[in-house]
């Protein structure tokens, strides 16, 4: 499914945490359960803050990011949202059938309310700041720092607390572009850097 990349205008996506969390929530209400194909058309495809914030929350969320192999494919969104990113295509391409995976709603839904607070906490904070973090070029080592947390979460599924490291700095990058806030940004880094210390530590 194409997707546009973050120099053309995000008409679509949120502006903030809780209004991507009511849109994730909406997504194939009347359905029973809830793919990735129906998210992305709900929070929006064009720009790549979308990918990384579904990515981070639901490898954050307990009930979806606990689920095995959950986190290994929100990885594999990044690896290949980001990779195309990376190399200057103009469309994001995913596979049908990374789309068609799915959740059950009702455990979808429990675990997005779960986040609507921390979500409201967090929107307060958000601002532009250190914009030139965020705004291109700089999105490009956002995306190849993404792209290495990515390449390392299956593997953290096996090192405890690792992978919601990993959540949370794809979370933290996701929020960055979605407010251009470079203070974010910097924050992702430093948990990047922390998450792999740990990981290596762990590993050695």
């Amino acid at each position: 499914m194409p997707s546009e990349l973050p120099d053309e205008p995000p008409n679509e996506c949120p502006t903030d945490l809780t209004g991507l969390l009511a849109r994730m929530q909406r997504a194939g209400e009347r359905e029973t359960s809830v793919s990735l194909d129906t998210l992305l058309d709900s929070v929006g495809r064009r720009s790549f803050a979308p990918f990384l914030l579904l990515a981070g929350l639901i490898t954050l969320a307990p009930i979806l990011g606990d689920i095995p192999g959950v986190p290994t494919l929100m990885a594999l969104l990044v690896v290949l949202s980001a990779t195309q990113l990376l190399v200057g295509r103009d469309h994001i391409w995913l596979p049908r059938w990374l789309l068609q995976r799915h959740v059950a709603r009702e455990r979808f839904v429990q675990a997005t309310r779960w986040m609507e607070r921390p979500a409201s906490w967090v929107d307060r904070l958000l601002k532009p700041r250190l914009t030139w973090l965020t705004r291109p070029p700089a999105h490009l080592p956002v995306a190849l720092t993404c792209l290495l947390i990515a390449l390392a979460m299956p593997p953290m599924e096996l090192v405890p607390f690792t992978a919601t490291g990993a959540g949370l700095a794809l979370t933290l990058f996701g929020l960055a572009l979605l407010a251009h806030d470079g203070l974010l940004a910097l924050l992702g880094y430093l948990l990047t850097v922390g998450t792999f210390a740990v990981v290596v530590t762990t590993i050695v």
